[in-house]
């Protein structure tokens, strides 16, 4: 069995580097321009800039016209009119029933129902928004909407 003690311990072999020690004569391999090669900003000390800077030059970022935009959670958001609801054989309404009719995506966690089309006949909508309009016709039709 391998004994370990304290003054045998050694890191892993290749874990450690000893820095690079540049500018310090021809014989290290690093000396005169130390590994910078020959003029140009990035052989000047201080000579770095940020990123995405092209010397002046508008950079790419800029020169692309910019479009449109995403919410992160618009994917979690749907809306589903009043004629879906009309065709849907349950009266009592909510987001379990919605996803197994595949009216909206399995991923959705918030409906919204818009006034677009018709309803006649009575539902009741359990946990699911209505805008101003579709309650009304909701209502009117003898339904009711509970958020």
């Amino acid at each position: 069995m391998l004994e370990i003690r304290l003054n045998s311990i050694n890191p892993a072999e290749g874990s450690k580097f000893s820095r690079r020690r540049v500018g310090r004569g021809i014989g290290s391999g690093l000396g005169k321009t130390a590994g910078r090669g020959h003029k140009g900003q990035k052989s000047r000390s201080g000579g770095f800039h940020k990123v995405g800077f092209e010397g002046g030059q508008m950079p790419l970022q800029r020169r692309l016209p910019k479009r449109g935009f995403r919410k992160f959670d618009d994917h979690l958001y749907a809306q589903i009119n009043l004629s879906d609801l009309q065709s849907l054989p349950v009266d009592e309404i909510d987001l379990q029933v919605l996803k197994s009719s595949s009216l909206v995506k399995g991923e959705v966690r918030f409906v919204k129902v818009i006034k677009s089309g018709s309803l006649s006949r009575k539902l009741v909508l359990k946990g699911i928004a209505a805008t101003a309009g579709a309650s009304s016709v909701i209502e009117a039709a003898g339904g009711s909407v509970i958020v």
